[in-house]
Order: C-alpha cells, then structure tokens, then sequence
C-alpha cells in the first residue's frame, strides 16, 4: 500500500441555510429540514436493524461516511444507552475530510438535541480532539463505547481503516454536489471493511451509489425515505465473488488472562490497557513488591514536527495524544502535568523554518504554534537562546508515580520474578493453547493465554532464548544504549521555579520537581555499564546552557545527582507493537528507545484493541511500522 500524501486538514465553520447547517463548500445543508435525529433514526438505525441486530453480541460496530454535527453518532449511542439488549461493546468509526473545532460544534449542537441528550454531547465536547489529520480514539462510557474519529479526505481515509464493520452509515453530501464521496472505488473500500452479513444505509436513492453498492457485493433495495425524500437506500453485503481482503474475526479467548513481562512504562502501558477491558493481568518483574526507583524523577513527553508529516512525527502524534486521554486522571500536576513543551531551534535559520513547516501543515494553535526567541522566553520564564515552536500540550511526567498508577488498577496483579523462556502449552491440553513463563531454573512464573513481552531490551533475548522471532531478524539487531540524566538544584534566587515549562532541543529542561531539575541526557554508544558520571553531568548542563543561557551557571557538575538507564533501540528507532509471526498469543512492545513516554499508552492500547476485535487507532501505513521489520 502506498502512503496517503500529506493534505492539510481544511475545517468546516459555521453557516446556515433557512437555519440549518450548511456547507458552502459543497452547497448542501447537514441533515433535513424536518430534523436530524428523526434523519438519523429513520434511515442510519432502522435501516441498519438497529436495536435489533447488536442484541446479544459482545460487539458490534459502525462504520460511517461524513460525521458532521455527531447527530447520528448520538442517536446511536442513545439508542445503545437505552437497550437492555445491548452489546457489551459499541465502535464506531466516522470519517470527516472537514471537521468543526470544539467550540463550533458547541455553537452547534445544543438546539439540534432533545434535553435528554446534553449529557452526551458534553461528553462527546469534552473529548473532541485537535483538528489534526488521522484517527482520533475517543472512549466514552467508561470505554463500553468508543469513537475513531477519521480526519481526512475520504479516498486517502478510507483504505488506512482497520475494523470489521457490521454497519455503514453512508452520510455524504448529495452525490451531485460530492460525487467523490459515492465513487465506485470509495465504497468498494469500504466494503473490504465489511464483517459477514453487514448492513448499510444511506439517505440517497440515487442509481449511481446503488450501482456502487451492488458492484462492491451489496445486495441493494429500497425503502420509504425520510423529509421529501420518496426513497432512500439499503443494503446488505452478499458477495458473489471469493473476498481476497476481509476483516479478520474477533479473536476468542477462554480466560482472557494476559501475562505482562516488564513493569516499566512499556508493561505499565500494557497491562493498564488490558486492565481496562476487563483482562486479568499478572505482571510479572525482578523487582516487583520492592519500592519504585526514583532516580528518574522527572521526563518529557514531546510530539514530533515534519515537513513532510512522515511516520515517525505521526506516530508521535498518536502517541501523545493516546498518553494525554488514558493519563486523564492523572493529570493533577504531581503525576502528570500539562506544563507545555517549547522546542527550540538550533539556529534563527532553523526557527524560520520550522515556522514554514506549521504554515505547510496548517496545524491548530492549540497543538503547536511558532514561538519568537522573545515568546519562548516569556513562556519559560528565562531568556531563551532562539525561538522556535511551542507544544500547549507538552507533558513533565514522573515515571515511578505514572507506573505505580497504572498498574495499581483493579484486574493487575505483580508477581516477582525473572522471565527466561516461554514455553507453548499444547492445544489440546485443558484450557486450549497457553504459554507457560519460566524462570532461569524452569520454574513456571505464570501461564496465560497471551504473553506481551515489555521488557525492553531483555524482550529480545526471552524470544531468541526461547526459539521464537525466527520470522523476525532485525528485532534481535535491537541494541542498548546508555544515557544518564542530571539532577540541578533550584536556587531560591531569580530562577525558582523554572522553566515554566518544558525546553527541549539539543537536549532538555524540566520544570522543578522536589527542588531539582531534570536536565538531559547523554546517548552512549557501546557502554559497558549504564553509570551516571561527571563527564556526563557536564554535557547535559553544557546542553542546558545552550537552550537556557545562565540558568544553571555556576553547578559543579561533580556535585550533582543524576539517574543512568539503559534505553532499547531498534533499526529505524521505532518500536515493535505486534503480535509474533511464528508464535500466535505471544506479543512484544519493545524498542522504545527515547520515547518511552510517548509509546506507553499508543502500544498498549493497540495491543489490546487487536486482542478484542476493536477498531484499531493507527493507520495500516503506521501499522507497518511498528510490526515486524
């Protein structure tokens, strides 16, 4: 598959049309005069078979074309809220080429709801994400409901999607005024998405779209419509031919019991993920039951910039932004807080362009904006050397507490003890396919179901140890790499308190925490130990300087505290989410290098949304990169 090309996100903004939301750009209004939630439970649910089709399952999701105003996404959540018979779980994926920012859709909404509904669209407010292209995860009802928000042109969306839809709701503007919206190719996109039997509806009764339907392998007829239309249309896919593209089923499982090697941030991130989703998690690490080290006290979680938008910057993204909804609870300022993150250029030449690249992306403000040398230093509260880009939604972050919180969820349970080797179960021994943990004696630590090796650079070595990852070479090129960073005490002079924020660059600056600040950090090629040294304490202030000029003057280098760790790089210095080829039920989250922080939340929510048949929150491309290479 090729990569889509970058095309700045274009939003919608307020218009109207005899009072109903209109599109100037597609001269077309959003819903029917005679009122969108009669529109939305009228053509998307029963001509879906809503309730009556999720009755019983433990999922069921929508896929649908044009999210709009939400107004039939909160229909079908009401409905779903207000069945007895129920799925377990509801997904829904929407696409949109022109979303409205949150305080639009604000503007918006209120008038167009029952009174009932205000709680929803709150939530469904609450949630709304930065107006940046790709998928946006938004979990509601505690997780029961999810929203994958697909912001992007259609035809560049639509075959980056991963889910098994059980219903399409087809909500594009008129086929005249959209007919990209309707093409022959889009819908046989979405029909690769289609699970068995799935169903889909759409307001139109135009013979083009049912043509469309009919040859992407829908069974097409016709029902009453709704608001002066005498037609509208509904399908069910049958296909006549052999599928070479279709959904895989939902995984099954007997316990659904996962073991967790690793309790750092990468297993942390795991487990909390599976936790959620009513998993029985044993976490299985050396130092479980011993106090958490707090030798790193403080580090940043910091999104990436690219001309080009390439994989790398989106995946920091998405990371970041899974981060900053799972760690919702935490964000109270001692755990996690969301201090804002200025990058500074190395030169004025760079600033300049790094301001070009925003202009090219188009980016909102409320994620990253260009930031003057005077700007940047107003906002960190000290002269900044240059100036360059600000983050509003950069996050100082305390490992130790973060982990602690995580794996502190009802559902996880920590166990001490070293993994060496996993050992398959026979499939046809009581409890079907497991995997046995194993200590460097044999000794059995746990035995599950799924197995997700998170223990950094120790994942690479239970896999080779254990015969598995033949089918994967390059993971056992993963190296280990030293770094250390440095504790700065604060004075009680002019520089109490700062930076105001995170100043990240050719190295960083934390703001405070317990009266020091986090200053880093060294990358030692070829270490034979991970040691926090003078040399070292030495180039994280010279860095510090070069970002912050004479806020660290006069530290003795030699006088400092610092933290040294081991960091796990892969080729390409991107991590491995996946599941092994050559070993079903065995999945790794390593190779996180110096982004930890960044990948935590992004793997283990992939992980489990793949172990539950869920939508997944990154795009086929990116998938790629994190599997196998």
């Amino acid at each position: 598959m090729i990569a889509p090309v970058f095309t700045p996100l274009i939003p919608s903004v307020p218009a109207f049309e005899s009072g109903i939301p209109y599109s100037p750009r597609y001269g077309d209004v959003y819903h029917a005069a005679q009122g969108a939630v009669e529109q939305a439970r009228h053509v998307f649910l029963a001509g879906n078979g809503l309730p009556q089709r999720w009755r019983g399952r433990e999922r069921f999701t929508v896929c649908e074309t044009g999210f709009g105003l939400g107004l039939n996404f909160l229909a079908l959540w009401r409905a779903w809220r207000e069945d007895p018979l129920r799925s377990r779980r509801l997904h829904v994926v929407s696409v949109e080429a022109h979303p409205f920012a949150r305080e639009h859709l604000a503007q918006l909404l209120p008038g167009r709801l029952p009174e009932a509904w205000r709680e929803m669209a709150d939530r469904l407010l609450e949630k709304w994400p930065p107006l940046l292209p790709g998928l946006h995860r938004l979990d509601l009802d505690g997780g029961a409901v999810t929203l994958t928000l697909a912001f992007g042109l259609a035809a560049q969306v639509v075959p980056q999607l991963s889910l098994g839809a059980d219903a399409f709701f087809l909500d594009g503007f008129d086929p005249a005024c959209n007919p990209d919206m309707w093409s022959e190719g889009l819908v046989k996109g979405l029909a690769r998405l289609a699970a068995p039997d799935a169903t889909a509806a759409t307001w139109t009764s135009a013979g083009a779209v049912r043509r469309a339907l009919q040859s992407a392998g829908f069974i097409v007829d016709k029902q009453p419509g709704f608001g002066g239309k005498r037609h509208m249309t509904v399908a069910r896919f049958a296909p006549r031919f052999e599928r070479r593209h279709a959904p895989a089923p939902a995984p099954v499982f007997g316990e659904r019991h996962a073991v967790v090697v690793g309790a750092g941030v990468a297993g942390a991130g795991v487990a909390h993920a599976l936790a959620l989703r009513g998993w029985r998690v044993t976490v299985l690490d050396p130092a479980a039951g011993e106090p958490a080290p707090r030798g790193h006290l403080a580090a940043a979680l910091t999104p990436l910039l690219a001309r080009d938008d390439n994989p790398r910057a989106r995946l920091a993204r998405a990371g970041a932004l899974r981060a900053a909804e799972r760690w919702t609870p935490w964000l109270d300022g001692s755990v996690v807080a969301r201090c804002g993150t200025l990058q500074l250029a190395k030169s004025d030449a760079k600033a300049a362009e790094m301001h070009a690249v925003l202009e090219e992306l188009g980016f909102p403000g409320e994620w990253v904006r260009p930031v003057t040398r005077e700007q940047a230093g107003a906002l960190a509260g000290w002269q900044a050397a240059r100036g360059g880009v600000f983050f509003p939604g950069g996050l100082r972050v305390r490992p130790h507490l973060l982990c602690a919180a995580l794996l502190g969820v009802s559902g996880i349970v920590m166990r001490a003890g070293r993994a060496a080797r996993l050992d398959a179960v026979p499939a046809d021994a009581p409890g079907g396919r497991q995997w046995r943990v194993l200590d460097e004696a044999g000794e059995v630590l746990a035995q599950a179901e799924v197995v997700v090796a998170a223990n950094a650079a120790g994942a690479a070595r239970l896999l080779r140890d254990s015969g598995l990852g033949g089918e994967a070479p390059q993971f056992f090129g993963q190296k280990r790499i030293a770094g250390q960073i440095s504790l700065v005490p604060e004075t009680a002079g002019r520089d109490a308190g700062l930076p105001r924020c995170v100043v990240a660059g050719d190295g960083y600056v934390l703001p405070p925490v317990e009266g020091r600040r986090v200053a880093g950090s060294t990358y030692v090629h070829g270490a034979a130990q991970a040691a926090a040294t003078a040399e070292g304490h030495a180039l994280n202030l010279e860095r510090a300087a070069r970002l912050l000029p004479g806020l660290a003057d006069g530290t003795d280098p030699a006088a400092l505290e610092g933290w040294a760790g081991w960091r796990a790089v892969l080729p390409g210095r991107l991590p491995v989410m996946a599941e092994l080829p050559d070993a079903k039920g065995v999945w790794v989250a390593s190779g996180y290098a110096s982004r930890g922080l960044t990948w935590s939340a992004l793997a283990g929510d992939l992980i489990a949304a793949s172990l539950e048949g869920e939508p997944l929150m990154l795009e086929r491309d990116l998938l790629r990169q994190v599997t196998w290479r």
